[in-house]
């Protein structure tokens, strides 16, 4: 990935002259000439680890993996939120790992935890690189250092169970490599994140990831069969069968540990046949309301599409829904919505059928193959437009939150409010999306997307919004993270979200499994 940017260089796009008409016309910003930058030029923190510490360090895993070059540094200096690349855009000194360590087996991980744990080194597990909640932040805390720990050699198809649909698989794997390795034999993980290109196994686990088929394969943590987790404590590995009885289920607290108590590298995750087929369908409704009310009965019914998403009217009215032609003639009035249906033909046909009949009976209007066509073509490469925008002077960051059927409209219009409120008052009105991208029988998620234009101090600008709408969410009954997960910027409200006995229970484990807290230190617990 670009140290400045989401993704893959060749994968950067340029701004359309409609989405240029409409940042002009409705958030007043007048687009600019990205300047050029070089990773080189950009300030790091000088390395705090010694010289003896740093050969130390290399002992354990060889030269070549242990690294104090600036390059190396840089690129793991955090994730891909607007803030990170706002703050890696600017020519200020950046915090960063003071060393970076890319072990190849258990036994190396145990020994290098010892050795941070006794040499007051901060360990921040380290894989994609994609999070969005400064869940790769090295924050130092109390420690002298921050060692980045790379799981990339971990990208191995370890075992594949065919009769029981099991396979153990390396926590360092992208998502693209896993679909190649279990396509070979005919099978499919089906956890598809906007983040697929590049994060990985364990990063799905470590945050509770929720993929965009979760309709119908369900978040990661269904997934997930068992977990090898290397704690300062000792190795643990969970998960000896479908289903126990034998007390709590120990992996659940690994599973959105987001790093914090132990380093994942084993996943063990339910994986399907490669669908026979697959239908795609875009429906038109009138408006949110209307559409949230016929997901619900498509969930509650069991009439279930494997993705199922419904875009507001503002999302559906620039396009954002299908990533085609954004900022020009929407594809349909109303709000947008869009199904796919997988399976076996016989299967597919029957499911397809059943959902039509309740969308229609809801006051759905099919807009046919072409929607969905559309979405899935472009469903990776929204982050690459947000590289664009804020090139350009836009402000443009995402954020989510789930909440009941019963209090989805409360919380949209809560979230909404306090952004367009936090943004005008600076001076900066807002354009913010919505939509629907993960339901369940009780509830669904809501997704805000937001754009404006760039004050003199975007970082704080943002977080000054990013604030309103996370007390918005508390006060309107929502969580505070649907699967984007906790890291530093979700972490105030975590108390809010747990209680305090909560917060008790998450220490009393944290002290069990890393006694010396050097497990990426300023993330998940307050």
């Amino acid at each position: 990935m670009k140290w400045d940017a989401w993704g893959a260089p060749e994968k950067s796009t340029t701004l359309s002259g409609g989405i240029k008409g409409l940042l002009q016309q409705a958030l007043g910003v007048t687009t600019r000439e990205a300047p050029e930058r070089v990773a080189d030029d950009v300030p790091l923190a000088p390395s705090a680890v010694s010289e003896g510490q740093l050969a130390a360090l290399a002992a354990l895993v060889g030269e070549q993996f242990c690294s104090t070059a600036h390059n190396d540094r840089l690129l793991r200096s955090g994730g891909k939120s607007t803030i990170d690349l706002l703050r890696r855009r600017s020519t200020k000194q950046q915090d960063a790992p003071d060393v970076v360590v890319i072990p190849g087996t258990e036994a190396e991980i145990t020994e290098i935890l010892r050795y941070c744990a006794d040499n007051s080194i901060a360990v921040v597990p380290f894989s994609g690189g994609t999070s969005a909640v400064g869940g790769l932040d090295p924050v130092r805390d109390r420690f002298d250092a921050v060692l980045s720990l790379d799981m990339r050699r971990f990208d191995s198809l370890i075992d594949l169970d065919t009769d029981s649909g099991i396979a153990t698989l390396g926590a360092g794997l992208p998502g693209p490599r896993v679909e190649e390795l279990l396509g070979a034999h005919g099978f499919s993980l089906g956890h598809f994140p906007q983040s697929f290109m590049f994060s990985t196994i364990g990063g799905f686990a470590a945050t509770r990831s929720s993929g965009q088929a979760s309709a119908g394969y369900g978040r990661f943590e269904d997934m997930v069969q068992g977990l090898r987790v290397v704690t300062p404590a000792g190795i643990l590995d969970t998960g000896r069968a479908p289903a126990s009885a034998a007390g709590p289920n120990l992996g659940e607290l690994f599973v959105g540990s987001e790093g914090t108590l132990g380093v994942i590298t084993q996943v063990r995750v339910q994986v399907h046949p490669l669908p026979e087929s697959v239908v795609h369908e875009g429906w038109r409704f009138p408006d949110f309301e209307t559409g949230a009310a016929a997901l619900r009965a498509l969930r509650q019914q069991g009439a279930v599409p494997t993705v199922l998403r419904l875009s507001d009217e503002a999302e559906t009215g620039v396009n954002l829904a299908t990533h085609d032609k954004i900022g020009e003639e929407a594809v349909t009035g109303g709000c947008l919505a869009i199904t796919t249906f997988e399976g076996t033909t016989e299967h597919t046909a029957q499911r397809v059928a059943e959902a039509r009949a309740v969308l229609q009976s809801h006051g759905a209007t099919s807009l046919g193959e072409g929607p969905g066509s559309n979405w899935e073509h472009g469903r990776f490469d929204a982050p690459y437009l947000r590289d664009a925008l804020l090139d350009a002077g836009a402000l443009v960051e995402t954020l989510e939150t789930a909440t009941t059927w019963g209090n989805l409209a409360t919380l949209r219009a809560a979230v909404t409010k306090a952004l367009t409120e936090s943004l005008s008052v600076q001076g900066t009105p807002a354009l913010v999306l919505c939509h629907i991208s993960h339901t369940y029988a009780t509830g669904a998620s809501l997704y805000f997307t937001i754009v404006c234009a760039q004050n003199e101090d975007p970082i704080d600008q943002w977080s000054r919004a990013k604030t309103a709408a996370g007390d918005a969410i508390m006060a309107a009954g929502g969580t505070i993270t649907h699967h984007h997960a906790v890291g530093v910027d979700h972490r105030p409200w975590m108390r809010d979200e747990i209680g305090d006995l909560g917060v008790t229970v998450l220490r009393a484990v944290k002290n069990a499994v890393d006694p010396a807290g050097i497990l990426n230190p300023g993330k998940l617990i307050p």
